[in-house]
Parts: C-alpha cells; sequence; structure tokens
C-alpha cells in the first residue's frame, strides 16, 4: 500500500477552536498519545507567539518520542527585513524542532492587503524563509495559505509561489484550502493541475467551513497529494479543522493506503476520546467511526437484520477502529434489539420469548411515559433484572423531604441553603440522615450516601459525574413533565440512569436510585463470580 504521511495540527490549529485551550501540560499529553497513535510529524505550536509555545518546545525535547517528529509554526520573513533578522523565524530555529513548518502567501489580494507588498516582493520572503531554516539544518513544510482562492484568481502566479518555495528548500507544499470554502470537485481539479507543473511532493490542509473537509482532505489525496494535516475530532477555528479520525479512517479502510497499523488503527476511538478529555469538551455521539452513536442501532428491522449479518448496517467492522457495536433499546427497536441485549446473559431468550415480549413491553410503557432509555442503559439493565429474577432490592425508601432556603446575608455560601433528610430501611434496619448540599439533587446524593455506605462501603467508589433535565412536555408549562439523566461511574466503568416525574426532585431521586442500585449490584455481581470461581 502506497504511504500518506500524516501530519497533526491539533495543538495549534486546533487550540485555535472556540472554548479550547491547552496547558502545556495538556499539550506534552496529547503529543505523547499521537506519537503512540503513529502520527508522523506533530506541530506543537506557534513558538514566536507565546510563552506557553515556547515551554513546551523545551520540554517535549525530553519526551521519549517513538515515532513522531515535532515541527514548530511560524511565519515568512517581514518584506523590510532579513530572514536571519526577523523574530518569527529565529523563534522556529530556538525551537531546536527537527521541522519547520512556514506559512505564506498565495492569493495576490491578501498580498495587496494584508501584506501590503508588491507579488515579488512575496516570492522573495517566502524563498529567503525557507532557504534560512533549511540552511539551519530544519526540516521545512511549506504551508500554502488560501492557496486555492489564489489559484482561482491567479493561478499562473499561485503556481509562482510553490515554485519559491521549493527553490527554498521546501520538503513538502502543502496546498490550504483556508476559508473552507471549496467543493471536493475544486480540490480534485487544482490539485491534480498543480501535480503536472510541480515535482516537490504536495499535501493538503482544509478546513470545515463548508462541512466538506474530511471530503476535500480524501480529494487531495486522490489527486497526488501525500501528506495530509488535520487535527484529532476536527478542533479549530470557525467551523474546525478537517477531522484526522475520519480522514485516517477513510484513507486506510476505504481508500487502500498506509497510514498506521492494524493494532495502531484500533486506538483510533480512544484517542479521539482522550483528546475530547483532556480538551474538555463533550464528545459529539455522532461523529463518524469513533463517535458514540457512530455503530449504534436502534429500528428495528436494522436490527433484526444486524442479528443475521453485521455488514448490512456497517460500513466496517467497528473494532477496527477501537469502537463497538450498541443497539438502543427503545419503541423504535421491536423485540428483535431487547433479544439482541439479552444474548450475553440470557442466551436462552429470543425475541418470540414470552419474557423478551414482557421486557418489551415495559420498555413501550415506559417510552409512553417519557423515559428514553437508550441514552440509560443502567436504568434498562435494572428492568431486566427486575424480569428475569436477578434483581436484589438493596434498600427501602421510608421518606425524604428536601428544603431550600434563602438566606442572603450567609457569609458560608451564596445565601441559598438545600438541606435533604432522608430515611431508608436496609434489612430492617433504619437509616436516617440529614445533609447539605449545593442543590436538592446534591444534598439528596449526599444524604444517600451517608445512609448507605455503613451498609454498602463500596458505594464510595461510585461518583456522580453529571445531571441533565429536560421538560418532556412543555406545552404543560410548568406542569410539564421533565426528564432527567443521570451519569455515573466507577473505577471500572461509566453508566447513565433516568427518571421522569412532573416533581424534579421526585425525577432525580428515581435516577440517582436507579444510579447507586446499578453500580452496587454490578459490585455485588461480581463478587459472588470471584467467590465461586475454584481456589
Amino acid at each position: 500500500m502506497e504511504r500518506v504521511h500524516l501530519y497533526d495540527t491539533t495543538l495549534r490549529d486546533g487550540a485555535q477552536g472556540e472554548g479550547i485551550s491547552f496547558s502545556v501540560d495538556d499539550k506534552l499529553a496529547i503529543a505523547m498519545r499521537l506519537d503512540e497513535f503513529g502520527i508522523d510529524t506533530i506541530e506543537g505550536g506557534f513558538p514566536g507567539s507565546n510563552p506557553k509555545d515556547r515551554a513546551f518546545f523545551e520540554r517535549i525535547r525530553e519526551a521519549p518520542l517513538r515515532h513522531a517528529r515535532i515541527a514548530a509554526f511560524g511565519m515568512t520573513r517581514r518584506k523590510s527585513r532579513q530572514a536571519c533578522d526577523d523574530e518569527s523565524l529565529i523563534s522556529v530555529v530556538q525551537s531546536r524542532a527537527p521541522v519547520a513548518t512556514i506559512v505564506g502567501k498565495s492569493w495576490d489580494l491578501h498580498i495587496k492587503y494584508v501584506l501590503r507588498a508588491t507579488l515579488e516582493d512575496n516570492l522573495a520572503m517566502i524563498e529567503d524563509s525557507l532557504r534560512f531554516l533549511k540552511d539551519q539544518g530544519q526540516e521545512v513544510v511549506y504551508d500554502a495559505e488560501h492557496f486555492f482562492d489564489g489559484y482561482r484568481d491567479n493561478p499562473e502566479y499561485a503556481i509562482e509561489t510553490l515554485r519559491a518555495a521549493a527553490a527554498g528548500g521546501a520538503s513538502v507544499l502543502v496546498l490550504c484550502d483556508t476559508n473552507g470554502g471549496s467543493m471536493p470537485s475544486d480540490i480534485l481539479e487544482i490539485v491534480s493541475a498543480v501535480g503536472e507543473q510541480i515535482a516537490t511532493p504536495l499535501g493538503i490542509h482544509t478546513h470545515n467551513d463548508s462541512e466538506v473537509g474530511v471530503a476535500n482532505t480524501l480529494m487531495g489525496v486522490q489527486a497526488g497529494a501525500r501528506h495530509v494535516q488535520g487535527t484529532i475530532n476536527g478542533y479549530g477555528e470557525r467551523c474546525g479543522n478537517a477531522n484526522l479520525c475520519s480522514i485516517i479512517a477513510n484513507l486506510q479502510l476505504k481508500m487502500g493506503f498506509d497510514c498506521v497499523s492494524e493494532g495502531q488503527m484500533t486506538k483510533l476511538t480512544g484517542l479521539s476520546h482522550f483528546v475530547d478529555e483532556i480538551a474538555n469538551m463533550i464528545p459529539r455521539n455522532s461523529q463518524a467511526f469513533v463517535g458514540r452513536s457512530a455503530f449504534a442501532h436502534k429500528g428495528g428491522l436494522h436490527v433484526d437484520a444486524m442479528v443475521k449479518h453485521p455488514k448490512t448496517y456497517e460500513h466496517v467492522q467497528p473494532a477496527t477502529v477501537g469502537n463497538e457495536t450498541r443497539v438502543l433499546t427503545s419503541e423504535l427497536s421491536g423485540a428483535g434489539a431487547i433479544a439482541q441485549k439479552l444474548q450475553a446473559r440470557h442466551p436462552e431468550l429470543n425475541k418470540n420469548s414470552p419474557l423478551t415480549r414482557e421486557i418489551y413491553d415495559t420498555v413501550l410503557r415506559k417510552e409512553n411515559e417519557g423515559y428514553i432509555l437508550e441514552g440509560a442503559e443502567a436504568s434498562f439493565e435494572l428492568i431486566v433484572r427486575k424480569a428475569t429474577g436477578n434483581y436484589q432490592k438493596l434498600f427501602d425508601l421510608v421518606g425524604y423531604r428536601v428544603i431550600v432556603e434563602r438566606r442572603p446575608g450567609d457569609p458560608d455560601s451564596d445565601g441559598v441553603i438545600t438541606e435533604a433528610t432522608l430515611k431508608l430501611k436496609v434489612d430492617g434496619q433504619m437509616a436516617h440522615t440529614v445533609a447539605e448540599g449545593d442543590g436538592p439533587v446534591h444534598a439528596l446524593d449526599n444524604a444517600l450516601r451517608l445512609a448507605l455506605t455503613r451498609f454498602y462501603p463500596e458505594l464510595i467508589q461510585i461518583k456522580l459525574t453529571d445531571f441533565k433535565v429536560r421538560v418532556v412536555n412543555d406545552k404543560d408549562g410548568t406542569a410539564a413533565k421533565v426528564r432527567v439523566l443521570i451519569d455515573s461511574m466507577d473505577e471500572r466503568e461509566s453508566w447513565s440512569t433516568v427518571g421522569v416525574s412532573t416533581n424534579l426532585i421526585e425525577a432525580s431521586w428515581e435516577a440517582l436510585c436507579d444510579s447507586v442500585e446499578h453500580g452496587l449490584l454490578k459490585r455485588i455481581d461480581a463478587s459472588r463470580e470471584r467467590a465461586a470461581r475454584p481456589a
């Protein structure tokens, strides 16, 4: 298979995305993960722009990279200076990065109105800058900014800028669709035309402003580019950069190019989620290949076909990219989907089994009441436990009360105090607790933990991580039903539960109880399985 060079710019272009800010430690952690995955070049930042990027280049020199090379980003020299005296270029040299990536102008519109230089000045700036860095011992990558816009307006001059970069010693000429306005047919035509005139290897760098960033990159490769730039999860300014996760999967699994090893490809989903976590971004479930919903099946006909043969509704095997098939539970799934989900623990059940039909009827009733079980699989598992006789009642509610009091002058709070009083019975023993919290759900959670921890000390390992409220029937105004979704996790896994009521506190209590019961019952099952194993 023909090789495509992977160039990641998450740490610079990606960091320009709205709401994203990486610390030096964040950038180092991401760089190490990118190296492990098999990225060839990692653009670390713009050392001439800020102290944080300069610190990154100092620290990454000591990192035990196994494969990737680090690139420092910079701009061509100013028109009034020599390359050796330009601060931006000097900072790139001082970064001691083995690769220097320099951006220059390709569009005569920019040269006239942004640089306020002549076309000849710009050619000299490109060639001089790259030659200076090449003479310093760095490999030079040239990013031809706004190349496609420039080519459409003045193709002869756009080609001249590439020739200047090649004369300066560029190892690859990267054609950039900086405004993200080109169509795939444009990319295919222009990259092909450039390849007929330029001998230096070509690269492609696209943005996603027209929602075709990935398609444009693939067209660039089809037209002859063998160096692709992008960001993990498509982070970037405005609508983002081309998404490397989709690019890599498509190139290797669909187009037959060599990007990473098969083993590394199975880490693609993990890489995507890792970068989301570091960036403090919520993973996009619908993201191709790596999203949680990428191989999730809900429609009954789809699920039935999937049971018969996975290829019927999956374009690649999920495991090849580190993802998995999920069968969603809803009124649209049908009894076949329920049977599919039950197979692991109850292989004796099929879609025609009375127990399967009973569970399916329960799901239909719940969804009609406003529950959404496809996003709360732990609540669905409790329904299955109760239907199959594998449910163990861990506690009984005697009663709860939640008080919200406003004390404007209280120096120890923001003026609002929430207190929950809870009475439970566990194995006939009464537990009566009182706890405060930042809100009613937090106070109830604290009171529940206070009541149960002496009976179930493993509850300490279970943590509530997210709380979401949705109105089910907003036409009823303040009397509308609300749906509460709670995300929880322990040291091994995460799960979601749901509660529905016209009362927000009651809906929250239901979801909270399901969360605690699911977490504890899973741990009780694990303990029993360990005890049953032969010594």
